[in-house]
């Protein structure tokens, strides 16, 4: 079986893909309150500098590891000795928080798809009540919106099986059209663009307390609001065991986080010159305000069909990529033997299967008050799973570094070293930012531990594994 192969631009699309969803539309507001036009363009900068020192960690290990398959997380095992427990049940709990996460947070954008969609079609959000028992209550608009949700997951999952090179090409051709959308807007918001509205392009901000924030402090809070704009950036990394080359890997990631940085930054400066600060910091629906300047009333539904778009391209990137993660950890003999079940595509059939299954009770939580609660937990505990395979993989790389292995020269060692370091240094700073209260990181701690209810299947496969190899022997 022939298994189909990611060229460089369809890698490149779910990278972009996956890093922007629905998170821009709300963006733009919240970098407002957190600094003045001064601080935002800054603090881009430095968010921008920081993942571009992660994602050229993501490349280099592609190529100089390429073996090692599956997605950051996978390099935790190889900071032990190989082999060793230490080394399997890291390689486990980081696969495992990983997978959960995204699993997560695939419903958290299908469900934001149900939302856009409402704007064509208000009955999703309608108010009457279709059934009543005791203490629930099912709306009409609830119960519609549980099967939209419903019908996107299983539609991509379908999609999914037919091979990674339909998938792919399906992802390149949504966010090729979210990328020009997005871009044209910007264009378009050119004309209407008023220089005041950018004045004093330096001025303070205020915390909670009342106390003024210079323009330091600005900068620290806009990093903290783009936090979550760049993940994704690992993306082709987990698909590089399907990429045509190893060096598209690296391209893929580094064209795609400055095609992403671009939209950002475009739509942030875009926004700032449509609104005044102060109403684009009251502002609800700050682009499509923006747009409104502009194009009227119908840039309200322009854009919620480019967040639709926008939406499905994400959504079908994501659940390819949540069910890749426990696929290839599981070639590693990291992860569950089931999981590495395929269809005559070369698919993950099994690994799909379970993920989704995972993703439709949480779709419940459209309709159940109690599985909602569950389904936001799951999303706050998940975060730093998210985060920790960063630190991960640019730990890993100072240790290739420092050893010397993969390596001829020594001044390609001090290239790699220093960006090594400053991959490490961001890549800490974001789990300290990203689970900044002690409840965050210790739940995040739990949800990795709970992992090991099933290692000591995983145990079981390594020593089945190892005596079959030695009476091979």
């Amino acid at each position: 079986m022939k298994q189909q192969k990611l060229g460089f631009w369809v890698l490149t699309a779910l990278v972009v893909g996956n890093m922007v969803g629905s998170g821009i539309f709300m963006l733009p507001r919240s970098l407002a309150e957190a600094a003045s036009p001064a601080g935002v363009l800054l603090g881009w900068l430095l968010t921008g500098a920081g993942v571009l020192m992660i994602a050229i960690i993501f490349g280099n290990l592609a190529i100089r590891k390429p073996e090692l398959n599956g997605g950051p997380q996978i390099y935790a095992k190889e900071l032990f000795p190989k082999g060793s427990n230490a080394s399997i049940l890291s390689g486990f709990m980081s696969s495992w928080g990983y997978w959960i996460g995204n699993v997560a947070g695939n419903v958290a954008i299908i469900t934001t798809f149900a939302s856009y969609l409402s704007t064509f079609f208000p009955v999703l959000t309608s108010e009457h009540v279709v059934f009543s028992a005791g203490s629930l209550t099912l709306k009409l608009g609830n119960l519609l919106t549980f099967l939209v949700c419903t019908a996107l997951l299983w539609v991509m999952h379908a999609i999914i099986l037919q091979g990674a090179e339909n998938a792919g090409k399906l992802n390149f051709v949504a966010t090729a059209t979210k990328v020009l959308g997005f871009f044209l807007f910007i264009v378009i918001g050119l004309f209407a663009f008023e220089k005041s509205y950018i004045q004093p392009f330096v001025a303070p901000r205020y915390d909670e307390a009342g106390h003024t924030l210079g323009l330091l402090p600005q900068i620290n809070n806009v990093a903290l609001s783009t936090l979550w704009a760049f993940i994704g950036i690992e993306s082709a990394i987990v698909f590089a065991s399907r990429a045509r080359k190893q060096s598209d890997v690296k391209r893929a990631t580094i064209v795609g986080l400055f095609i992403a940085l671009a939209i950002y930054v475009g739509i942030s400066v875009l926004v700032m010159g449509l609104l005044k600060q102060e109403v684009l910091m009251q502002s609800e629906k700050p682009l499509v305000d923006a747009i409104g300047t502009v194009l009227g009333p119908i840039g309200s539904q322009l854009l919620a069909g480019l967040g639709l778009i926008s939406l499905i391209g994400s959504t079908l990137g994501w659940i390819f990529l949540s069910a890749e993660v426990p696929y290839q950890a599981a070639k590693q003999q990291l992860f569950i033997r089931a999981f590495l079940q395929e269809n005559k595509n070369g698919m993950p059939r099994f690994s799909l299967i379970v993920s989704n299954m995972i993703a439709q009770l949480f779709i419940f939580s459209t309709i159940s008050n109690s599985m909602a609660a569950a389904f936001d937990f799951v999303i706050y505990i998940a975060t730093l799973s998210y985060l920790v395979p960063y630190v991960i993989a640019s730990v890993y790389q100072l240790k290739l570094v420092w050893t010397g292995e993969t390596y001829r020269t020594m001044q390609e060692r001090m290239i790699d070293g220093t960006i090594a370091v400053l991959a490490t240094v961001y890549s800490i700073w974001l789990v300290k930012a990203g689970t900044a209260d002690m409840k965050t990181f210790l739940l995040g701690i739990a949800l990795l531990a709970s992992s090991l209810l099933f290692y000591p299947l995983v145990v079981k496969q390594q020593s089945e594994e190892t005596n079959k190899q030695k009476q091979s022997a």
